[in-house]
């Protein structure tokens, strides 16, 4: 594995991921997307789509970002969305407690002292009048979004149990420390499906949704030695679980390596019961025989900034390609920013460039994410694509002109065979598994 600092530098270098406000000297825990970067975000979260919010039983919705505190107030978090903070005596830096190794001052080796607990919320205020009437907050997780919108859902749609609602967007936590690049960050994006069930099926469900997101993973190349199941002991389960799972990544941040990457929890009855007192309106179910209930919930939770870390660790590799040393991402290519990249062999041959740019724009209009490169000899534009991880890399040459055919190179292999220009499309679908 390869260090998280080795990652960032390549992310910063080719356009994946920049620190946020760089010019003004940088805002701690918050993350530019620059376009490589948001073309693999935004495939991770096509991806999760196609297990998730595809099922003809789950329903896409997306939630406000201000929330009301009365939905926090019910939910526990203005109580209890805390982490344990202590501050060093000597030059009054604050820490998470639960992230400290030792019980000194990882800045000064000065006494840590307890603070108190810190609530993780960005508060605001909504309207002119800047008093505790108008104190709103930031989300920190889309779930809330979700369980408010439970009966809207039922009464447009008429959904039986079970069925779930999906959301991706933005949450935002005041990090007391955020740290490790895009691992703890202040500002990131959820996808989060939460699976309303009858209670008695509720433990089958999450050993379905368990066993569905390790699968959805390793079926985009994650290598299984780097990803595992983490089950809680019932003494450190969440009052309102009786089942968690995480699925952890080898972020290399633990002792034995491996960290948080996605959360599955059964979280009974817990949220719909909470804001139905909260709004004293009744939020229930019914069964394809007509039994009304409460349901329990069961939620996987992916960060997917988290994920996109993980998966750029997993594809990172250093290795030689005909004698040269190259770095390389393994992406699978459903997942790569660009799927293809076409080429004209020499740039000062008009010919060339013409046969090129037909090719180009012809694909451009049946798959999508395909680059176009022309610079420098053919040696390093397939070194560049290597780098951010384009799967086929496509060059028109003489032959090209006499038989329609192009050279098809493939990034890991660097295997090169000869494709029909009309066969292009077909050949990129395959390689896609769609």
């Amino acid at each position: 594995m390869y260090s998280l600092e080795t990652i960032s530098q390549l992310a910063k270098r080719r356009g994946f991921i920049w620190p946020s406000a760089e010019l003004y000297g940088g805002m701690s825990g918050f993350w530019d997307w620059g376009p490589l970067g948001l073309k693999l975000k935004e495939h991770i979260k096509r991806e999760w789509r196609r297990q998730i919010s595809r099922r003809e039983d789950v329903y896409e919705i997306e939630t406000a970002l201000i929330t009301k505190q009365d939905i926090l107030a019910a939910s526990g978090h203005l109580k209890h969305f805390t982490d344990p903070m202590v501050g060093c005596v000597k030059c009054h830096h604050k820490f998470r407690e639960d992230e400290l190794d030792e019980k000194k001052c990882p800045d000064c080796s000065g006494t840590l002292e307890a603070d108190r607990p810190f609530n993780l919320m960005f508060k605001t205020h909504v309207g002119a009048k800047e008093d505790s009437s108008a104190e709103t907050y930031l989300r920190p997780e889309t779930a809330q979004g979700i369980f408010t919108n439970f009966k809207n859902v039922i009464d447009a749609l008429h959904p039986k149990l079970p069925f779930g609602i999906s959301q991706i967007g933005h949450s935002f936590r005041n990090e007391i420390t955020p740290r490790n690049f895009l691992y703890r960050s202040r500002e990131f994006q959820q996808a989060e499906l939460e699976w309303f069930a009858s209670p008695e099926e509720a433990d089958m469900w999450f050993q379905f949704w368990r066993e569905e997101r390790m699968r959805w993973y390793l079926d985009l190349g994650m290598s299984p030695n780097n990803i595992r199941f983490f089950d809680y002991p019932r003494t450190e389960l969440a009052h309102y679980s009786t089942a968690t799972t995480d699925l952890q990544y080898r972020f290399g941040l633990s002792v034995d390596g491996f960290s948080e990457l996605e959360g599955i929890a059964n979280r009974t009855d817990f949220d719909l019961k909470a804001h139905t007192e909260g709004s004293g309106t009744e939020l229930m179910g019914e069964t394809e025989n007509a039994t009304k209930v409460v349901p329990y919930v069961i939620e996987p939770s992916m960060g997917v900034d988290r994920a996109t870390l993980a998966f750029l660790m997993d594809a990172y590799t250093e290795d030689e390609l005909g004698g040269e040393k190259r770095v390389v991402l393994k992406l699978h290519p459903r997942l790569a920013p660009m799927t293809a990249a076409v080429f004209p062999l020499l740039k000062n041959k008009p010919q060339l460039v013409e046969k090129a740019r037909s090719v180009y724009t012809s694909l451009r209009e049946s798959i999508d994410d395909i680059a176009w490169d022309d610079i420098g000899n053919i040696g390093k534009r397939y070194r560049r694509q290597d780098e951010v991880g384009t799967p086929w890399c496509m060059t028109i040459d003489f032959q090209t002109l006499e038989d329609d055919t192009v050279t098809v190179r493939e990034r890991d292999t660097g295997e090169q065979i000869r494709v029909g220009i009309s066969q292009l499309e077909t050949y990129i679908r395959k390689g896609l598994g769609v």
